[in-house]
């Protein structure tokens, strides 16, 4: 076999073109990185966006839009479909949808929200964050509760001396 062969063997791919391996093989001598500078030498690697000391393209162009990422909240969300796994009478919160498996986000969130696509026929007990009014009648349709957790207040920074109430009050 050789490489005009390869197509009609319905290979992938030819043989790999072998580097540095003399002037013959069309890749010898420099290996295909020119002359001298950082990018013929080994363990050089270019940033991404990197221009050449070039002002790059991203900080050419002007800011625009506001973002809260840092502040987010990230909801694990699953359909009412979800439950259907789910016995009647059996409770569903966050740790019960990572234990089944039901989705790998589960994982890196704290928040649990349900969403309201597909029907349920038995009676769960729901344990969320957040509901949608759809969702939120399907299941207690089916017999089942929701109960929404607590919400968790974030103290202030700084508390005045003798303020009892802990939200910072305008002037």
């Amino acid at each position: 076999m050789n490489l005009s062969e390869a197509k009609a063997l319905g290979l992938k791919n030819g043989a790999r073109k072998r580097i540095g391996r003399g002037i013959g093989s069309g890749l010898g001598k420099t290996a295909g990185r020119g002359h001298k500078g950082a990018q013929s030498r080994t363990g050089w690697k270019n940033r991404i966006g990197w221009e050449g000391g070039q002002m790059p393209l991203f900080r050419r162009l002007p800011k625009r839009g506001f973002n809260n990422k840092n502040f987010r909240k990230s909801f694990t969300t699953i359909n009412v479909r979800d439950l259907a796994g789910f016995t009647a009478g059996s409770v569903v919160d966050l740790a019960a949808i990572l234990e089944r498996g039901i989705t790998s986000k589960a994982l890196h969130t704290e928040l649990f929200k349900i969403l309201g696509e597909g029907e349920i026929t038995q009676a769960v007990t729901v344990r969320v964050d957040a509901i949608t009014q759809s969702a939120k009648a399907k299941i207690e349709a089916a017999g089942g509760s929701v109960e929404l957790l607590p919400r968790v207040a974030h103290r202030p920074k700084f508390v005045r001396k003798g303020q009892t109430d802990p939200t910072p009050k305008r002037r």
